[in-house]
């Protein structure tokens, strides 16, 4: 049986090693006693280039760190996972999203998967040419949409400018009203993807969506609205024909490689939407046989409970120096934070440990105007991720060189700080009405604060499925080491229980049983 981390001797280690060195190891110092350091501590892998080398670890961290993957049989566990092995004890369900991106006639259930992917293509493609549809509208929630909305974002150079996508998730009406109003019912697409067919959010806005569609003249609900889903029976009774299926072993929030992205190959195409998952399979292929040590998903999610368990760092922020990846933060947190938000191990045992940080970020420069205050001043140290494109896909040349100069400057800040006595050598603000030794401090920046950069030639479909795939693997690298189940989220079922039990109470003003609080909040609303 496999031991859980804490267990382990190098886990022990580990917590030796950070008392002795890791506690007060210093960027700075680290970067002057080794003139190779960024040599000894970059990595390749498909389509990025990962910079590790400000980050509070060396050699010898590494070294306990590999350790302690093999003690925890990382590989074995990563091996079952990848042939289809029950990943996921809580549901009983293999975990094969790895699957949905293999090429032809390699993985389990490839028939089953390329015949749902040629027909979802297929129509997409359609969709593409078909000068009816102006616009197109993917109503789901979480993984039906967080991805999907990512990536054709992300993507948008490979759109072509005949259609326009949005994205409705949020059962405020605040989110589908307005959209409404914009739209043409004989020229509007709906895509309603929801794996059951009964996610309570997506069915709201899938009926305001219908019911609009059909009080303003729309006709042929099997024409203007298609589905994503496995329940074929209750999107008939909704009125669609047009179904694209999908399987229990894919989870939400792995999903936009299944027919939940059919929205993204109708904005970039069959082509570009293959490009995406042989980027993917790339690193796929890379976490299944690269040894530990150069392995980057393997060495990110080290990385991750090294700062977790023993550094104590509780969040990581995500800088992606892209615009196109402005919604990957979002896209992450659930990844991230559904996926390893755990307190109890596989067998039920409460964990002693913490485990999934909180993920949280904006796009630079943006965030620099933000919250980089804090990441480079405040009372807590928060590992920052930077994700840098070398090359842009707009020809405005001056402009990305400045973007790409603030991400190189952020993270150099970080690490390098600035003393008072730096400080206090610069000319003082002639309105400041404080000692210039006072001021000095407030200017002074600490630094040595981690970070890690990572690399893109461009921000092509291959690039980005390949990126998305080296987070999904370092997730359940992490989450495999903290001895959790990735792949189930029961932490989401309470809140939608009770709310189907409050949502009756709003109508009837009944609040029997309920606690004060709740009551008293019930009543207020209804006032």
């Amino acid at each position: 049986m496999t031991l859980r981390c804490d267990k382990t001797e190098a886990w022990a280690a580990l917590a030796g090693h950070y008392q002795a060195h890791g506690r007060d190891f210093d960027l700075r110092e680290a970067f002057g006693r080794d003139p190779g350091r960024f040599a000894g501590l970059s990595f390749d892998a498909p389509e990025v280039f990962a910079d590790l080398s400000k980050n509070l670890l060396d050699t010898a961290t590494l070294h306990f760190l590999l350790d302690l993957a093999r003690e925890c049989d990382l590989e074995a566990r990563r091996d079952a996972l990848l042939a289809g092995a029950i990943a996921n004890p809580t549901e009983g369900r293999a975990v094969l999203h790895t699957a949905l991106r293999a090429p032809p006639g390699l993985g389990p259930f490839s028939e089953q998967v390329q015949q749902v992917l040629g027909d979802m293509l297929s129509y997409a493609e359609q969709v593409r040419f078909d000068a009816a549809f102006t616009d197109i509208v993917n109503i789901g929630i979480g993984g039906s949409d967080l991805g999907p909305q990512m990536v054709v974002a992300a993507l948008d150079a490979y759109t072509g400018p005949l259609r326009r996508l949005h994205f409705v998730s949020n059962v405020d009406g605040h989110d589908i009203a307005p959209l409404l109003r914009a739209l043409d019912p004989r020229k509007t697409l709906f895509i309603v993807a929801s794996k059951t067919f009964t996610t309570q959010e997506t069915m709201a806005n899938a009926h305001a969506a219908r019911d609009w569609f059909l009080s303003h003249g729309g006709a042929h609900i099997g024409h203007h609205f298609v589905a994503s889903t496995t329940n074929v029976q209750a999107a008939a009774a909704f009125g669609i024909t047009r179904c694209f299926g999908f399987w229990d072993w894919v989870g939400g929030r792995y999903s936009l490689w299944s027919a939940i992205g059919l929205p993204i190959a109708i904005a970039v195409g069959a082509e570009h939407f293959r490009e995406l998952l042989a980027g993917a399979h790339a690193m796929d292929q890379h976490f299944a046989t690269a040894p530990l040590a150069r392995n980057l998903p393997v060495l990110l999610g080290l990385l991750d409970v090294w700062y977790r368990n023993f550094h104590g760092f509780a969040s990581r922020s995500v800088a992606p120096y892209h615009q196109g990846l402005r919604r990957l933060p979002a896209y992450l947190q659930q990844l991230e934070m559904e996926s390893n938000g755990k307190r109890v191990d596989v067998a039920g045992a409460p964990l002693p440990y913490g485990t999934s940080p909180v993920v949280w970020g904006e796009p630079g420069t943006n965030g620099q105007h933000a919250y980089f205050q804090m990441l480079h001043q405040g009372t807590d140290v928060t590992p920052v991720e930077f994700i840098a494109v070398r090359h842009a896909s707009h020809t405005l040349a001056e402009q990305h060189r400045m973007l790409l100069a603030n991400c190189l400057a952020q993270s150099q800040a970080l690490m390098l700080g600035k003393t008072s006595a730096q400080a206090a050598a610069e000319a003082a603000p002639a309105a400041a009405a404080c000692a210039p030794d006072v001021l000095a401090q407030h200017r002074s920046f600490p630094g040595n604060r981690p970070s890690t950069t990572l690399l893109l030639d461009a921000l092509t479909p291959r690039a980005l499925g390949a990126l998305i795939a080296l987070y999904e693997h370092r997730v359940y690298t992490s989450g495999a080491i903290w001895g959790i189940n990735s792949f189930d989220q029961w932490g989401v079922e309470l809140g939608k229980a009770l709310c189907g039990a409050l949502l009756p109470r709003l109508q009837s003003g009944d609040a029997s049983g309920l606690d004060a609080s709740t009551a008293g909040l019930l009543a207020r609303l209804r006032a």
